[in-house]
């Protein structure tokens, strides 16, 4: 009985895993490919920040909900997918 629950925790760690260093590498990749256009934006000259802020900010709860709630469906999965390979 405890297999199935592991083998979910560990679904929705690993899914969890992939979403955050996914974000993090398409953010790192934009960050470095970014040429701004100087020419175009001459006319409009502001006062820009000067400190940049990598990451995003949300809920802890909502992630704790997101894990439970990706390991619920992967051990029904697991479940199902035991069944009816029996």
């Amino acid at each position: 009985m405890k297999k199935p629950i592991i083998q979910s925790l560990v679904i929705s760690f690993v899914i969890h895993l992939i979403y955050f260093v996914g974000t993090f590498v398409v953010g790192y990749i934009k960050t470095r490919n970014y040429k701004p256009d100087l020419v175009s934006n001459l006319e409009t000259i502001e006062t820009l920040q000067n400190e940049v802020a990598f990451g995003m900010v949300f809920s802890p709860l909502l992630f704790l909900f997101t894990f439970i709630g990706v390991a619920l469906i992967s051990g029904f999965v697991i479940k199902l997918y035991r069944k009816l390979r029996i």
